[in-house]
This record gives structure tokens, C-alpha cells and sequence, in this order.
């Protein structure tokens, strides 16, 4: 029977999953990758244990939209807002410099005009999945590099409809550049009139149905919220995925989001992993190694080229080369839209078959690697910054502080966010002179705005903490949302002031012991204080609740 032979199918993914995963953990491998490298064993290359992955790649399909809705609820419309420097310039200079760069190489190689192009389309776009899934997973959708990584995907991923639309115009098969201009018109008033509509209407539905208090009936109303915008913008040429992505934007902006969230976790889990499964069953392992040369110098020159790119469009931004290294080694793959890319072309004659076959495998081992080139990103970034003269050359990190304006007793706050903001209006109060740092230069605006000394710069760097006057301060605050930044924000302080006193936020109580290790003199984890005051909230009400009796 078919149905059995699919749950068949279905228990050996899992657990080969659940084996697979659990085993490269144990060795430091990110669970992605695991997922990935799942799918090529038991895909019908390897092992052969699944033979039809037609199912497998239906229910991938519904993990993604669910994967990237999840990310949508995390972000919000109101959030994204502040982003629009990373997508638009961020994302509209490395799509531009990716295509140009791509076909410059492709052609000098012999390519021609118009399949030079498309591969440049092809290599432009990275990994929504995988990189919202990691950013997610380690907690830096707020960070730097993730915010800017978040721009230049929602960016890549618009930039989908117009690539597709122009297809037949670079295979020389017929199409104007005015029906190509009518079409995107279309799909972007068909865009932007589900959005509106979902906007206004999206909230009222989920108001009416929360008022039943059925919870099986919300959830049902969260899906279909999911699915019904998803394939409303997919009538717009708009792939499911990012047609989920701004469903979930949309029901951000709502009360109902954490509700949403809380009932769509263990699903959206469950499925988006049966995608990364179904990317593997797509990697031929014979034809890989039987290739390998040919497959791994597209692979290199691919990671290499992309990294650089990522990497200047980051310093052009005036970012700090370690917010552009980050970015860069996350971005650096290409993504799961170019499959769509590579099989609308797929007839037209645009790629040989050869470089296609050789280029599904770049993809798929890319996003492979993304996860292990994540993991040790961090340490490369640490290495570029302890050379002095390359920070100095790219000019990463301009403080812009008056050299001539006297640092001392002062207190140096480490990022403007909320818990920034508050610090900033203490320390005013106190009457004692302060100096905010930041590398989001909009942040700093804002902080200069409300009359605060602020400048741009990285506080994980010692060249902006000495000219910040952090050997002679009298305190450091560091509230910044990257741990990982964080814990080097305070090694670079310990090593330019041991005796000064740090202060130092975390989310999660487990960062504690590595900032200490760092030198921090005190951590506020933010998981800490929450269960303090619930708990003081808790003693509070029992004691009125007692008095009334």
C-alpha cells in the first residue's frame, strides 16, 4: 500500500534524524547540518533506504513555509522597519555587486551575455532557511550581523520575481522588457494589496476566533493565516516561503504573536526539519566524488567570492569588520530560491547541463557548510580584529570621538537599545558624564537626539575603547544583545583596564560563568531578573490575597 510505504518512509527519516543529529551534536555539529547530511545517507544515492522523495519533499515544502512564518512572528513589521538601511542599501549593493562580479567572472570563463547573468542571479541568493533557522537557534536576530543579515535576505528573496521574470529575456526566448515591467507591476500592487488587506484583516480574524477560547480553533486560524497569505502572494509569482515570512510579519504586529508562536513551535520544528532532510536526498554522493574537483573549485570560488562581497558591502555600510565577517560567513551560501531559479530556466538552454548538475551540488554543499563556517566565524572574526593596521586600512570602526575632549570619570555604555536607553537616563540624573557606543549608526542618532554623548564604533575593538578613554572611566555598562560580542567587549576592557569595574547584560543565565571567566565584575542576565520579579509579583499577590481573607 502507497500510504504504508510513506510512513514507512517517514519512520526511517526520523530516525536516522534523530541517530544522526544527536551523534555530530556530541562532536560540535550544528543540527542543520546534521539534518543535511541525514538526508544524503538515506536519499537514493547513499544507502538508498528511501527511494521516493516525492513525500518527503511535500511535507519539506510545508516545513519551510511554517519555518519561515515562525521567523516572521519573531520579527514584526515594526521591527523590520528598522532594518531598512540593511535591506535596501545593504541588500540592494551585494545583489548588484554579486550579479556584476559573478558575470564578469562567468564571461572572461567563456560564458556568454545572458547565461552569465543568470548564474549571477543564481549565486546572489543565500539560504533564507538555513540562515534565519541559525540565527534564530543561537539568539542573534537582534545582534549586528544578524539584523544585517536579515536585510539583505528579505532583499534577495524580492529580488526572486523580478530573476524569474526576466528568464526568458536572458535565453533569448521571446519576452519585452515592457511585458517583464507589466508583470512585476502586477505583482508588486498584488503584493502590496494582500499585505494591506492581511494588515487590517489578519487581527480581527484571530480577535473573533480567541474569543470562543477554544484553543484547537485559534490554532487552526493561525494556520490558515499562515497558508492563505502564503498562497495569496504566490499568485503573484511570490514563493510560499517568503509569502509566509510576511504572514508571520503580519500577525507580529498583533496581541496574538507570542499565543501564535507558542502554538506553532513543535510543528514548524517537526517539518523544517524534513526540509534540510530533503535538501541531502537531493546530493548524489557518487556523483560528488566521482567530480570532486570540478564540484569543490565552483564551491570555493562561490564561498570565497560571496564572502568577500558580503564583506565590502558591510564596510561600505560603515559596519565593523567584525559585524561584516559575521555577516559574510552566514550569507556566504546560496539558497534554496535559486532550486526555483535553476528550474525555471531548466529547457531554455541558459546553463549546460554539466555546470547546472556541478552547481546543485555547490548549493547543496554550501548550505552544508554555512552552519560549521557560522560555528567558527566568531574565532576568524577575533583574528582579524587583534590586527590593528587591517582596522586601520578598511576603517571599520570610525569612533568619531573629539580626541581633544577630556575622557576621565566617566562611564562608557556599551549599546542603545532599551536597557541602553535607561542606563543612559540614570546616569544622567546622577549628574555623571557618560558616552554611549554603538555600531548601529541609527541608534546613535537617536541617542545624540536625546542629548546623550554617543558615537559609532565596535566596543569589542581596543583602538575605539582607548580613544574612548576606557583606561581612566569609571565604570563600563555593556548591554548589547551579541554574547558572544559581549564576552569580547569585556576581555578587550580587562586587558586595557583590569581593575575597572564592568557591568555586563545576558539573556540566558548560561552566558554568566564564560563573562565572568572574561572578567566581567557583574552579569544581569535578563532570564534572572524576569524570574525575579515574577516570583516578587507571586509573594505579592498571595500576600494581598491573605490580608483579604
Amino acid at each position: 500500500m502507497p500510504e504504508i510505504d510513506f510512513l514507512k518512509d517517514l519512520v526511517i527519516v526520523l530516525g536516522a534524524a534523530i541517530v544522526v543529529v544527536t551523534a555530530l551534536r556530541r562532536a560540535g555539529v550544528p543540527s542543520i547540518a546534521g539534518f543535511i547530511l541525514t538526508g544524503a545517507l538515506v536519499g537514493p544515492t547513499a544507502l538508498g533506504l528511501v527511494d521516493d522523495t516525492h513525500q518527503v519533499e511535500v511535507l519539506a515544502e510545508i516545513g519551510i513555509v511554517l519555518l519561515l512564518f515562525g521567523i516572521g512572528l519573531e520579527l514584526s513589521l515594526d521591527r523590520l522597519r528598522r532594518f531598512w538601511r540593511a535591506v535596501l542599501l545593504g541588500g540592494g549593493i551585494q545583489v548588484t555587486l554579486t550579479v556584476a562580479c559573478t558575470a564578469v567572472v562567468a564571461n572572461w570563463f567563456g560564458l556568454a551575455p545572458g547565461p552569465a547573468i543568470f548564474l549571477g542571479c543564481v549565486v546572489a541568493i543565500s539560504s533564507t532557511a538555513v540562515v534565519l533557522r541559525g540565527l534564530s537557534t543561537r539568539g542573534e536576530l537582534e545582534a549586528p550581523h544578524g539584523r544585517l543579515a536579515v536585510g539583505m535576505l528579505v532583499f534577495q528573496d524580492l529580488c526572486v520575481v523580478p530573476m524569474i521574470l526576466a528568464v526568458p529575456i536572458l535565453a533569448g526566448g521571446g519576452g519585452t522588457v515592457q511585458e517583464i515591467l507589466l508583470a512585476a507591476g502586477t505583482a508588486l500592487a498584488i503584493l502590496v494589496g494582500v499585505l494591506v488587506a492581511a494588515r487590517y484583516l489578519v487581527p480581527r480574524l484571530l480577535a473573533f476566533v480567541a474569543r470562543t477560547r477554544q484553543r484547537d480553533i485559534f490554532i487552526l486560524a493561525v494556520f490558515l493565516v499562515c497558508f492563505g497569505i502564503a498562497w495569496a502572494l504566490s499568485l503573484a509569482g511570490i514563493s510560499l516561503a517568503l509569502g509566509a515570512f510576511l504572514a508571520g510579519l503580519v500577525v507580529a504586529g498583533s496581541e496574538f504573536r507570542h499565543q501564535a508562536m507558542s502554538d506553532l513551535i513543535p510543528a514548524r520544528e517537526v517539518f523544517a526539519s524534513l526540509f534540510f532532510v530533503s535538501v541531502g536526498m537531493l546530493l548524489d554522493v557518487s556523483d560528488v566524488l566521482q567530480h570532486l574537483a570540478s564540484t569543490v573549485g565552483l564551491l570555493g570560488i562561490i564561498l570565497a567570492g560571496k564572502f568577500a562581497i558580503i564583506l565590502g558591502t558591510a564596510l561600505i555600510l560603515r559596519m565593523p569588520l567584525r559585524v561584516g565577517i559575521l555577516s559574510a560567513a552566514t550569507l556566504c551560501q546560496i539558497g534554496e530560491f535559486s532550486f526555483v531559479l535553476l528550474n525555471t530556466a531548466s529547457g531554455t538552454g541558459l546553463l549546460g547541463a554539466t555546470l547546472s548538475h556541478n552547481l546543485l551540488t555547490a548549493i547543496i554543499l554550501s548550505m552544508l557548510l554555512t552552519p560549521v563556517g557560522a560555528t567558527l566565524a566568531p574565532k576568524l572574526a577575533l583574528s582579524a580584529a587583534r590586527v590593528p593596521w587591517l582596522n586601520r586600512v578598511l576603517d571599520a570602526e570610525p569612533p568619531g570621538v573629539d580626541v581633544h575632549e577630556p575622557h576621565s570619570g566617566h562611564v562608557i555604555i556599551g549599546g542603545y537599545g532599551l536597557t541602553g536607553r535607561e542606563v543612559c537616563r540614570a546616569v544622567r540624573d546622577t549628574g555623571v558624564p557618560s558616552i554611549v557606543v554603538d555600531v548601529n549608526a541609527d541608534n546613535v542618532r537617536v541617542a545624540k537626539a536625546a542629548g546623550n554623548r554617543a558615537v559609532l564604533g565596535d566596543i569589542t575593538q581596543q583602538e575605539v575603547l582607548k580613544t574612548l578613554g576606557c583606561k581612566d572611566a569609571r565604570l563600563v555598562v555593556i548591554s548589547i544583545n551579541d554574547a558572544r560580542a559581549t564576552e569580547l567587549a569585556v576581555g578587550a576592557i580587562r586587558k586595557i583596564a583590569p581593575d575597572l569595574t564592568i557591568i555586563a547584560r545576558a539573556w540566558y543565565d548560561i552566558d554568566k560563568d564564560s563573562l565572568y571567566a572574561a572578567g566581567a565584575t557583574e552579569v544581569i542576565t535578563a532570564e534572572n531578573t524576569a524570574s525575579g520579579v515574577i516570583v516578587q509579583s507571586m509573594i505579592t499577590a498571595l500576600h494581598s490575597a491573605k490580608t483579604e481573607t
